[in-house]
């Protein structure tokens, strides 16, 4: 191994690590939700603010800390907001009441998409240029596996050790990574960033706000079921308790597995790949409405769904093609549209069951998002051939 390839592999297992943290404490606060609902004293619908505040939180700050940053060196902002983060959910973790969770978790989700965006080109450009989709993909493996292994076993511990534990687990994985960055990732120049006004000139590229617009719209596909799957796991299919942690698991292998074979797919096309990503996010839920009941069925249905989330790669190689130079912003806007379809895909799906279309009719949503996602794409890559 050279010396330049055990570089690359130490920066981005840095930044893996950070993103692994990012993704337990996102995830992990929806399976603790009836955990700090009962220990604060407050309904589920209220407990339910904190997720959707933390997704708030990814939406505002991606674009200002990304541009606010623009000057600084990636080295020197990355630690600073992995480091905001870990100190937002050390303050959730004291949380005597949901109005301090709830604004610790606004907190915490400012730095979300500015860090992983600026992550993702960090280990991009320590790629030869025919593998940044390859160095894309590694850094997504940490918020996989997190979902593998750092979801399921947060959920546990906070279960047995009580809700907070979880936080503050959460915190000292960030520390770790604040610490691994500051050693491995180099310092870059700053003189060699866009500056703010650069950064900002990516609002006035219509194919990055195409782009934007497939992971804000499809990606929601996603998170219309799984936002409500341990639910229709135990009232519609009567699931056994020990099947809940395997089927969080099951999406978290499924994203693993498919992380790596999205990264091919883009280096392949992007716009190839990303379409038969959302193919597969549009016919899967359809079939998990068919099979709602069927608990496990329904758990191979979650694993597919979660093969499919690699979307995320070809849509962000997809901006570092076109963002020019506001790379920086439009790499922290790809987090933000994601977490947008966070917040769309579970409250149309919420709209669904509330109108009293049953649990399967959060299927039934998911695939019209993907498929809305689908067309997206469409408008996306005719829109690069009429250019």
């Amino acid at each position: 191994m050279t010396p330049q390839t055990r570089q690359a592999r130490l920066t981005v297992l840095s930044l893996a690590v950070g993103a692994f943290a990012i993704a337990v404490s996102e995830f992990a606060t929806m399976g603790l939700l009836p955990y700090y609902a009962k220990g604060l004293g407050v309904t589920e619908p209220v407990a339910g603010h904190a997720v959707s505040a933390y997704a708030l939180g990814v939406v505002i700050g991606a674009p200002i800390l990304a541009v606010l940053g623009a000057r600084l060196p990636r080295r020197l902002l990355l630690m600073l907001l992995i480091g905001t983060f870990s100190i937002a959910n050390l303050a959730g973790a004291f949380a005597p009441g949901i109005g301090w969770l709830v604004t610790a978790r606004v907190i915490a989700g400012l730095p979300h998409g500015a860090f992983l965006g600026i992550a993702m080109l960090v280990a991009a450009n320590a790629q030869p240029k025919e593998r940044r989709a390859a160095g894309v993909a590694q850094v997504m493996l940490g918020l996989t596996i997190a979902n593998v292994i750092g979801v399921p076993a947060a959920g546990a511990v906070g279960q047995a050790f009580g809700w907070r534990t979880c936080f503050v687990l959460v915190a000292a994985i960030g520390l770790i990574s604040v610490m691994m960055i500051g050693r491995f990732v180099p310092k870059g120049r700053p003189d060699l960033a866009a500056g703010p006004l650069q950064e900002l000139g990516a609002f006035a590229n219509r194919a990055v706000w195409l782009t934007l617009l497939v992971g804000a719209i499809g990606f929601g596909g996603i998170f219309a079921v799984y936002s409500y799957f341990s639910a229709a796991l135990i009232q519609a299919a009567h699931a056994p308790a020990w099947a809940i942690p395997l089927a969080l698991s099951a999406f978290g292998i499924g994203a693993t597995i498919g992380t790596p074979i999205a990264g091919r797919l883009a280096s392949w096309s992007i716009f190839g790949g990303a379409a038969i990503l959302l193919a597969g996010m549009t016919i899967t839920p359809a079939f998990y409405a068919l099979v709602m009941g069927n608990w496990p069925l329904m758990i191979l249905m979650v694993f597919l769904l979660g093969a499919t989330a690699g979307v995320f790669i070809p849509l962000q190689t997809r901006l570092m093609d076109v963002a020019g130079d506001a790379q920086t912003l439009a790499a922290a806007m790809n987090h933000a549209a994601f977490n947008l379809a966070n917040a769309i895909g579970p409250f149309l799906a919420g709209l669904a069951l509330a109108a009293g279309f049953g649990w399967a009719s959060t299927g039934w949503v998911g695939a019209a998002l993907a498929l809305a996602g689908l067309a997206a794409l469409g408008l996306a890559y005719f829109d690069a051939r009429r250019r």
